[in-house]
This record gives structure tokens, C-alpha cells and sequence, in this order.
């Protein structure tokens, strides 16, 4: 098989790793693309590669540990609350439900609080179902301290793990509901639809308006949306209900139809949002389009008023 074929077959499998290890869409193109240069060196010198899916899994993870590891010190400089670049993605079929919930952006961040070798393990062996020995094999360790990692990053993350509603249709027309309640400026319709602990998240990356830390709680989360959100309207923008991370989410565009936000639901089993995350840091939009400038939009927003 050719590299061009090689790279056509594995290449899903390979972003999905990097992007749940980084939490960059940026970052993991960045090393899928280092991951292949190197495999296609090795075949140049006709080195026999025995499995080109480990192969490649192997380099993958372990350049994306590497990258992870520089990466966290750059974030411990971020300017304010630090979410990962969002990525869209289409409705998710029933069996795939537990690979989508790895992709949300709650989930993503909640990994940030393991290692990048426990990241790499849990990953792996939890989501990609690797075999212990493979786990093993691609982190260079043998299979007890795979158990190891894998054990104590899953006892880790079992207890603060977000579950979502698997009906898809009702976490839909739940989306719909919601941002129509959000241009209305509909407080008790809000309300109603948000938990008793719901978390309200923004990332402006000190690039772009946006929360300083997290506000917590129905009341205080539906008065800022009321307050906050309801103002979009009036500034011309228009939101588009979209698929974010595995959840359901929308985009929003300025009057030139450029892209200034993207927020992502997640929903509880019972049909209530738990958690509301938004990235208008245009570093973390570009990838999905031309970007706008939110700062000038709400400036320009608060002359005319």
C-alpha cells in the first residue's frame, strides 16, 4: 500500500487521538502531519513497519505527549478561563454515543487535569479500545503500568465525567428552545431549562469579550444570558444551530456573515442543560472560517446605543 493510501486510511484515527490529547484542532493537524513525515521517511529507507495502524498510533501519541506537555506551561499563562478549539462534527449514530461524549468540550477540559502519559493511556484503552499490550507497546512500557495509568486516570475521571441524553431528537428541539428563549431574552424560559448547578464558560483568551471565570447556578446563569446573550440581536448577529464537539451547539456570525462565537450545550438525562461553553478567541475560530472582530462588533454595539 502506498503512502498516499496509507494516509487516507489512517489518517481519521490519527486526528481523533491528537485532537482528544491536545484539545487543538491547530495542534493535532500539526502532528498528524510530523506523525506521517515520519513514517514515510522510515518506508523511504525501507525499514519494515509491521502494522502501519500501530505504527502510526504510536508516533501520534507519543509527539502529541510531547506537545502536550509544552503546551500546558503556555496555558498556565492564558488569560482567563481555557477551553479547547472547537471542532464540528455531524449527528452521531446511536453506537457511537460514548466516542462523541469524549469529544465534548467538558470532557476535553476535564482531561486536562490528568498527565499527558495517563491522558495517552486512558484514551487509548477507554475510548479507542485499544488492547492493554498495545497501550503498552505505544507508550513504551509494559502492560502492568498500562493497567496502572489507565486505572488511576479512570477513577479519576468516572466521578466528574459529564453523561448526556442519548435522544438525539430531544437534545435538538431542547438547542432550538434554548437559543430562541436566548434572543427573546426570555428569563423564566431559561430558567426552566437550565439544572440547579448549571456552569456557564467562556474563552476569550484576552483576544475577545468574554466571561473572566465561570459563573455557576440557574439564576445567575439565566440572568446573564439574559443580560449578555439577549444583546446579540441587536448587534446584528445571527446564530446558526450546529453539531459542536458531539453536542448539540451554534455558531454566530456578525453582519458580514463572519464568524464571531461558537457555544456548545452540554445536556443531562433528563432533558436539563448542565453546562454552557463559549470560545470567542478568534485564535481558536479560525480554523473552522474567516473570523470577525467581536470586541469592534460590541463597540460599534454600545455607540449606538
Amino acid at each position: 500500500m502506498s503512502t498516499s493510501e496509507l494516509y487516507g486510511e489512517l489518517r481519521p484515527r490519527a486526528v481523533a487521538i491528537a485532537y482528544r490529547m491536545l484539545g487543538s484542532v491547530s495542534e493535532a493537524e500539526d502532528v498528524v502531519q510530523e506523525a506521517f513525515l515520519r513514517m514515510h521517511q522510515t518506508m523511504e529507507r525501507d525499514e519494515p513497519i509491521t502494522s502501519p495502524r500501530a505504527y502510526i498510533a504510536t508516533l501520534v501519541t507519543r509527539i502529541a505527549i510531547d506537545q502536550l506537555r509544552s503546551a500546558r506551561v503556555r496555558r498556565e499563562r492564558y488569560v482567563g478561563e481555557w477551553l479547547p478549539e472547537p471542532m464540528l462534527t455531524g449527528p452521531t449514530p446511536a453506537d457511537l454515543a460514548e466516542t462523541a461524549d469524549s469529544l465534548s468540550l467538558a470532557f476535553l477540559v476535564l482531561l486536562e487535569s490528568l498527565s499527558p502519559r495517563q491522558r495517552a493511556a486512558f484514551l487509548l484503552r477507554e475510548v479507542f479500545e485499544y488492547p492493554y499490550d498495545e497501550v503498552a507497546g505505544i507508550l513504551d512500557t509494559d502492560v502492568d503500568s498500562a493497567r496502572h495509568l489507565v486505572a488511576r486516570a479512570r477513577a479519576h475521571v468516572r466521578e466528574r465525567r459529564p453523561r448526556y441524553h442519548a435522544d438525539r431528537r430531544q437534545r435538538d428541539e431542547l438547542a432550538a428552545r434554548f437559543f430562541a428563549a436566548v434572543g427573546d431574552g426570555d428569563f423564566p424560559a431559561l430558567e426552566a431549562m437550565l439544572t440547579h448547578d448549571v456552569a456557564m464558560h467562556g474563552d476569550g483568551g484576552g483576544k475577545a469579550p468574554a466571561l473572566a471565570r465561570a459563573v455557576n447556578g440557574r439564576e445567575r446563569v439565566a440572568r446573564m444570558l439574559v443580560t449578555g446573550l439577549a444583546l446579540l440581536p441587536r448587534m446584528g448577529v445571527r446564530m446558526e444551530l450546529t453539531d459542536v464537539n458531539g453536542q448539540p451547539g451554534a455558531l454566530a456570525f456578525d453582519p458580514e456573515g463572519r464568524l464571531v462565537a461558537v457555544m456548545a450545550l452540554d445536556i443531562t438525562e433528563d432533558g436539563r442543560i448542565q453546562a454552557i461553553h463559549s470560545v470567542v478567541n478568534p485564535d481558536k475560530l479560525s480554523h473552522l472560517g474567516e473570523v470577525g472582530d467581536a470586541t469592534a462588533l460590541l463597540r460599534t454595539t454600545r455607540r449606538s446605543r
